[in-house]
Formats: structure tokens, C-alpha cells, sequence
């Protein structure tokens, strides 16, 4: 999730949403999510299946800094897979995401959860990671099916890495996806979950399959992306006909892909197109004050239309600064308070991470840029799935301690602030 300097030199572009094409319908889409008619609201279940240091920095800060673990990749490598499995990947596997959490999240109004997990899941070949999470994920898909919601199964790591971001599962300096046999293995393992899951068994409860997570487009041959998306599709449509098969934008607008995978294009049919959102991975950014926040959100509404596919916003969050410990990779400072590279102060840090310590006057900021974000998501696209569920002290971050604490709209359709947005 959490993304560098390079990706949000494109961040001012946001959502496209319109009708997409009429066409010939062969079935309707399976999921039980009624594309263009219901909106998606959502959380993510980041931090589990694949390790994010600052969502869980407890695990990352079991280790000696000289050993350099600052990712799955090199937790893996370091320990050994059996290892790593065994003694840290389990035990968190097992305690990170129970059913509880799944009832919290259906008492809270919404109605997805997305879940990412990485390529090793189903073919950790020729790599340090370890396998097990495929039965996690299994065991989550029930759950959700038991408290009501739907899944969004999330492919967020590839090999070799989509982006060189911790999220991916390996936190390099460029993107070696596309090089070797990366692309035909992402293809392979991203197969194994589409034809598991799209099955008819699942019909109720999977909404649709995500083929990659945020692939950095400005480092990679964007022939090549397409490629991959269009071959995607083509494995997913031969396990179902109608589950939604949706793709990353690779932040650029979602209208750049107007065209591609249409009915007038391989007779494509249920694509959606996610695109993330977030106001604190770059300087300019976190120097706004609150009321800029918003007034970011509500100004980028004019290029919410245009594409010629359902739209939604996949990630986003609460965050104005990038406070949260180790959110632009461990070890790594902050922009807000000037210690990432670079950067100049604009803040400290010192309060941001402890909740009980906000101001009200800081709470309600944070509720009403995440009321400008609502009001713009739903009024422009298909809907929104909020980063994350929870964290262990990141709460700009965590949708339950935000709903907790009187920040987060409990009903999801709250206001307190009114209509934020006028354009």
C-alpha cells in the first residue's frame, strides 16, 4: 500500500467513473455485488497475507536491524522458509484477522473486503518465500460468507516485485517484474486463484479477482502490462464467464484505458478499474493544512468521469501526514517531520500515532477529509475500500479504531459536516 515519491508525482490524478458501454450481456456478474447499481464500501485486510513492516512493526522489530529484514523477502531469506513459517508467519497468520474481525467489519456497515496476497501463496518456486497462506485465505473467504460480505481477492505481489515496494513482498529500488520468466509465472500462480475461485461454488461471496496490485507503470514497458492484463482475463474467463476481473490502474487516470478490454475489444465484459487515492506521499502534500485536504479531494472531482469502465477506489485512507512508523519503508523517516530523506519539516510527529492524544479540533479534521473522500467516491464512481481494517499503531490508518473513536461515520452514510464538496 504505501507508495514513494516517484508514484505520487502522478497522485493528483484520481478516479474516472461513467456507465460503462451497453452491451450484449452474456450472464450477469457473480459476487453478489450489483455493479452500477451498489456501491462498494469496503476495508482492506492489508498486513496479513503479506507482511507490511508498518502495519505490523511489532514483527519487523523482533529482529536485529543488521539483518536487514525490512520486507517478507528478506524475513524469508534470513530465517529460512520453514523458519519464517513456522515461527512468525503462522502465529501471525493465526492471531492478525479472526472471524471477529469480520463480524466488526459487517456491523459497521460495509459491505467488501479486499484481500491481498502474494504470487508465493500458490507457487513459492525459485524464491525464499514461504507457503501457508493459501489456507488463510480460504479460511477468511468463509468467514466473510458467514458475517455477509463479499471478498475481493487481491493478487498483491508478483515476482521479482511490481513496483519495489514492501508491499509487494520485496522492497527494491526498481521493479524487476517483466524481466526472465516473472510475467509467465505471475500468470501461472494468478491462474491457480482464478480457476479456485472462479468456480460456481463461490458465486456468493467473491466479487471479483484481482489480477496485480499497483504495478509502477513510469518503470515498467507498459505493452508488456497490457499484455499481461489481456492474457489475465482471457485465464480468468475460462473458469467463469461472469466474475468480475478487475485491474489496477498503475496510477494513472482510468480512463487511459478506455477501450482496452471493452465488448468492442475481445468481447471483454465486467472489467473494473481500481485506482488508488492518497494526500501524504509527497512533500507539497503533507504541507497542506486540513481544509487544503479537502479542498484536494473536492478539486480532482472534475476528472472522476470519462472512462468507459466501472471504477472504484481501491485504497485509500485518513492519513494527511506520513507519520505512521515505517510507512515509507523500515527504518525510513517521515516527510511531515523531515527526517525522510529529502524532506522538510512541517510538523512533528510526536502525537499523530496515539489516538488518545488527538485534539478534537485534530479529530475532526481527520473525519472531515474522510467525509470529503466519501462524498466524493460515492457521488463519481462504484465505490471505495478504505486502507486497512486495522493496524498496530497507525490510526489515520485503521478503520476500527477511527469507528471507535467517533472519526470514522458510523452509519457509513454519517455526516457531520454536511455536503463538503460543491463542484
Amino acid at each position: 500500500m504505501h507508495l514513494n515519491t516517484a508514484i505520487f508525482a502522478l497522485c493528483a490524478a484520481t478516479v474516472a467513473q461513467a456507465a460503462p458501454r451497453l452491451i450484449t450481456k452474456r450472464d450477469s456478474p457473480t459476487g453478489g455485488i450489483s455493479w452500477g447499481n451498489d456501491k462498494v464500501r469496503g476495508v482492506n485486510l492489508g498486513g496479513w497475507l503479506v507482511l507490511e513492516p508498518w502495519i505490523t512493526p511489532s514483527i519487523s522489530q523482533k529482529f536485529d536491524g543488521s539483518r536487514g529484514i525490512v520486507d517478507e523477502y528478506t524475513l524469508t531469506q534470513n530465517l529460512g522458509a520453514d523458519a519464517a513459517r513456522d515461527q512468525v508467519l503462522k502465529p501471525h497468520w493465526d492471531s492478525w484477522v479472526q472471524l471477529s474481525d469480520f463480524q466488526k467489519i459487517a456491523d459497521s456497515g460495509f459491505n467488501v473486503v479486499r484481500i491481498p496476497v502474494g504470487y508465493w501463496a500458490f507457487d513459492n518456486s525459485d524464491s525464499p518465500y514461504a507457503q501457508g497462506a493459501a489456507e488463510y485465505l480460504d479460511k477468511a473467504i468463509e468467514w466473510a460468507r458467514q458475517v455477509g460480505v463479499k471478498v475481493v481477492l487481491d493478487l498483491h505481489g508478483a515476482p521479482g516485485s511490481q513496483n519495489g515496494f514492501d508491499n509487494s513482498g520485496q522492497r527494491i529500488s526498481k521493479p524487476g517484474w517483466q524481466q526472465g520468466n516473472t510475467v509467465s509465472k505471475t500468470l501461472s500462480a494468478l491462474k491457480q486463484m482464478q480457476s479456485k475461485y472462479g468456480d460456481s461454488s463461490y458465486d456468493d461471496v467473491v466479487a471479483a479477482i484481482e489480477a496485480l496490485n499497483e504495478p509502477l507503470n513510469p518503470s515498467l514497458n507498459a505493452d508488456v502490462t497490457r499484455q499481461f492484463h489481456r492474457d489475465a482475463y482471457g485465464n480468468q474467463r475460462e473458469s467463469s464467464q461472469s466474475r468480475v476481473f478487475m485491474m489496477h490502474d498503475g496510477f494513472l487516470n482510468p480512463n487511459t484505458y478506455n477501450g482496452f478490454l471493452t465488448p468492442s475489444d475481445a468481447n471483454a465484459q465486467w472489467v473494473v478499474v481500481d485506482h488508488h487515492e492518497y494526500s501524504c506521499f509527497r512533500d507539497d502534500l503533507v504541507a497542506m493544512q486540513p481544509w487544503q485536504h479537502r479542498q484536494h479531494v473536492c478539486n480532482n472531482a472534475y476528472v472522476y468521469s470519462g472512462a468507459d469502465k466501472w471504477s472504484i477506489v481501491g485504497e485509500w485512507s485518513g492519513a494527511m501526514t506520513d507519520c505512521a512508523a515505517a510507512l515509507n519503508g523500515y527504518g525510513i523517516g517521515a516527510r511531515y517531520d523531515g527526517t525522510y530523506p529529502g524532506s522538510t519539516y512541517h510538523g512533528s510527529c510526536e502525537n499523530v500515532n496515539f489516538i488518545e492524544t488527538w485534539s478534537q479540533t485534530f479529530k475532526d479534521d481527520v473525519r472531515g477529509f474522510i467525509e470529503a473522500q466519501l462524498e466524493a467516491f460515492e457521488r463519481n464512481t462504484n465505490g471505495w475500500i478504505f486502507w486497512n481494517f486495522k493496524t498496530e499503531g497507525s490510526p489515520e490508518w485503521d478503520a476500527f479504531r477511527l469507528i471507535d473513536n467517533g472519526i470514522f461515520p458510523q452509519p457509513l452514510t454519517d455526516r457531520k459536516f454536511g455536503q463538503i464538496c460543491t463542484n
